[in-house]
């Protein structure tokens, strides 16, 4: 419960507690460091409310509270207002009363706002003006020219929680009701810890709280009405006892607050009521003056309006107590009102039940986390399992490759035992014969010695048929291997390897919708980059993506992508032209669903430069590809970066030096025109070639339509080519150059030029197509 009962401004326990309009609580202290003056035009702010800006949260409370004496001094000036509704506790707990300066129907005249920073309002709050009271009431009757001091500022403050800024009415921050049931529960709750602030000699001590002396002076008077603690000094100077501040009650200081002991010895009566929210007196850390034993009984709340009388209604229309004198004479009048101690039984009642709810939801709270503790236990368990199961599975299959490996193995040494035998066998063979001729060849070259012809004669002839059989078993191939020393085995283990690589869990479904990044999807030129994502903790793996788009006239969609990556730029659309795209994943489960269609616009008008990687070598190009010149005397061709099938499209090339006269071609091409010769001397190209006194179109060599005049240097020559009505036009210095140069034309054509080392030329894209180009030229023949 402590985190309820602390400031969100200073973190400690609150310390005279009040309600803002937006129902949270801060401290009374710390209200002040947050209130800010807004005047009506930030150049007209006062010297010092500027200076504060710099300043600490000294300076702040200094200048608050300045500015809630200054509402003080005029209480005539502005309409009578009650307390801000809401706080702990209900109608118990003290609503307040703001229906004259906050509409209770609409947030945009309610009097605070969302918090929005602005450049014309202090620390970036934006406040919004109070609504007038009605007509007719106390309120409006009170507002006269006494009030031209206010007119030209107002004063707000802002909740630290929620953000929303509340104006100020002329009570200041004395408007916004007092907690005191909230007062009372943070007093209770220090009894209850022996740890009541102001237990000290020193702390019990009340100091003024307008001082900007460090420590501060003991306090020496307190005002009941603006219930600020003052010093002698400061008295004097911020609350002297003329003018507005004459009937001002200023009371002695209270009494230091009372010992954990007293206190706790009588909780009933700190129970049973709070301090008077304007009568009493209170210290700046404690509650109530009424609450300084536990013998003494609290003293019951009485009207702000009406000092004397207590609440004894609750105004059911303004959700605030109310006393009878505000219902014969004030603004309730005619209000429906309904006896306090019903609206405080009817509250509490409220309050139960709601608080029931909250126990309900309390109690599955817990429930869930005993579900989430059991989950993350059945997570560790399974886990294990699964690490187990595939270890398990893992050693299965290192186990039968290991087998498969003997099995291979063996193959191996019968192939390698297979060869070594024939190999021996052949070595006997050729061995045995080896020994045989030789043998015979010795006895042959003995016979031959011999001188005795008819000794000769009478066995020649069976040696020689012997020598020819003994050459005979020599055939062809005896004396080639009859095996190699290669091993025809061939293992072939890239499927294995694949299938090892892909080993992963089965696929249980499809992959997700994935999510496009419209942030850093992107329109340039004529392409398109789209970039997607998976959601997060996505479960199933994805193999790939694919990516469609359409014709950009509505038509039906087509795969441009199919791969793995989440980000990709489509070349080569239609300018002014709009797209849809979408994309889907897909796994070895099948293709999961589309993502949302995204809408991607390219460009109205084609930006691009000269293509160093399309030009003919001798080209020469500088300023970022926009300007191109040449290294030879013969005609270079080069093109443009981007590509056109349809719409309209318009650029200009700018002479920057034209020396010789020499014969620039200017026109469009296709990708595979050839480019070591004048553009439009082959079937690729359609073009205008001029001079310094006149021109001439040319397509296929052929050259028609020559007109007089030429370019010269500072010239711009215009490209005009129109897919729509499939027209190519030129023109020189804004006027038309010639009739339509060529017509019928259709297809896929890239901006084109061919030029010589004594021009040089710069390109300018990205025109709108001109409407005011001169009526053409007559062409000479």
């Amino acid at each position: 419960m402590e985190e309820e009962l602390k400031c969100p401004v200073c973190g400690s326990l609150f310390r005279e507690p009040i309600i803002l309009p937006c129902s949270h609580n801060v401290c009374l202290p710390c209200a002040r460091t947050i209130a800010v003056q807004t005047p009506d035009g930030e150049q007209h702010l006062p010297q010092p409310l500027l200076l504060s800006r710099g300043s600490g949260l000294q300076a702040g409370a200094a200048a608050a509270a300045s500015l809630e004496h200054d509402a003080a001094a005029g209480p005539a000036c502005s309409g009578a207002g009650g307390s801000a509704a809401g706080g702990i506790g209900g109608g118990a707990g003290g609503g307040g009363d703001h229906a004259d300066k906050l509409s209770l129907y609409s947030e945009t005249d309610s009097g605070y706002g969302s918090y929005t920073p602005s450049l014309k309002s202090p620390n970036g709050v934006r406040v919004l003006p109070m609504v007038p009271a009605p007509p007719g009431s106390s309120a409006a009757a009170a507002r006269g020219a006494a009030c031209s001091s206010l007119s030209s500022s107002s004063s707000s403050i802002t909740c630290p929680q929620c953000h929303r800024s509340a104006s100020l009415d002329h009570r200041g921050l004395r408007g916004f009701q007092r907690n005191r049931l909230l007062e009372a529960i943070v007093q209770r709750y220090q009894q209850g810890r022996g740890a009541v602030p102001g237990t000290s000699a020193a702390a019990a001590v009340a100091i003024c709280q307008l001082c900007d002396r460090t420590p501060p002076e003991p306090a020496a008077t307190l005002c009941e009405q603006c219930d600020v603690l003052y010093c002698s000094a400061c008295q004097l100077k911020c609350h002297p006892s003329r003018g507005p501040f004459a009937k001002h009650r200023l009371v002695q200081p209270p009494p230091p607050p009372p010992a954990p002991a007293e206190a706790a010895s009588g909780p009933t009566g700190a129970a049973q009521g709070a301090p008077s929210g304007g009568g009493g007196c209170k210290s700046p850390g404690g509650a109530g003056a009424g609450a300084t034993g536990g013998s003494t009984a609290r003293k019951f709340p009485t009207c702000p309006e009406h000092e004397m009388e207590n609440y004894s209604m609750y105004c059911v229309s303004c959700r605030t107590p109310v006393c009878y004198l505000c219902l014969e004479e004030g603004r309730h009048a005619k209000h429906e009102v309904k006896p306090l101690g019903a609206m405080w039984k009817q509250h509490k009642a409220q309050l139960s039940q709601a608080l029931n709810g909250v126990s309900d939801k309390a109690k599955e709270a817990k429930e869930f986390l005993v579900q989430l503790k059991n989950i993350l236990q059945q997570i560790q368990e399974n886990g294990l399992d699964y690490e187990a199961c595939l270890v398990a599975q893992c050693d299965a299959l290192v186990d039968a490759l290991t087998r498969q490996k003997a099995k291979l193995l063996t193959k191996v040494t019968k192939e390698r035992e297979h060869k070594l035998k024939m190999v021996w066998d052949q070595i006997n063979h050729c061995t045995l014969k080896l020994r045989q001729s030789t043998g015979l060849m010795e006895y042959c070259l003995e016979v031959i010695k011999e001188n005795d012809p008819s000794g000769f004669l009478q066995i020649s002839d069976a040696l020689i048929k012997r020598v020819q059989v003994s050459q005979e078993q020599w055939v062809k191939g005896a004396l080639e291997p009859k095996v190699s020393a290669e091993f025809d085995l061939t293992l072939d283990s890239e499927p294995l390897l694949q299938a090892i690589h892909q080993l992963d869990f089965i696929q249980m479904k499809l992959p997700p919708v994935p999510l496009l990044q419209l942030e850093k999807c992107c329109t340039r030129n004529n392409s398109v980059t789209l970039a997607w994502r998976m959601p997060p903790f996505t479960h199933s793996p994805v193999d790939g993506y694919i990516l469609e788009l359409d014709d950009g006239a509505g038509g039906q969609f087509r795969e441009v992508y199919v791969g793995k990556e989440t980000l990709c730029t489509i070349d080569g659309l239609h300018f002014n032209s709009t797209y849809n795209a979408r994309v889907k994943a897909f796994n070895s489960s099948g293709v999961g669903p589309y993502s949302k269609t995204v809408v991607l616009q390219t460009s109205d008008v084609a930006w691009f430069t000269f293509d160093p990687n399309s030009g003919h070598r001798d080209i020469i190009l500088s300023n970022d590809n926009q300007t191109a010149t040449c290294s030879s005397y013969d005609d270079r061709v080069v093109l443009g970066t981007a590509a056109f099938s349809k719409g309209v499209h318009y650029w200009e090339l700018h002479v920057d030096r034209y020396d010789n006269h020499p014969d620039p071609a200017f026109g469009v091409a296709r990708a595979s025109v050839v480019k070591d010769m004048m553009l439009g001397k082959d079937d690729k190209a359609w073009a205008m070639y001029v001079d310094n006194n006149r021109s001439w179109f040319m397509h296929c060599n052929s050259h028609t339509n020559r007109t007089e005049g030429g370019v010269c240097k500072g010239a711009t020559v215009g490209v005009l080519l129109d897919l729509n009505k499939h027209t190519l036009t030129f023109f020189i210095n804004g006027q038309q150059q010639g009739p339509t140069a060529f017509s019928h034309v259709d297809g896929v054509f890239m901006p084109a030029l061919s030029l010589n080392r004594n021009v040089q030329v710069t390109l300018h894209t990205g025109l709108e197509v001109p409407t005011n180009l001169g009526r053409p030229k007559l062409s000479g023949n």
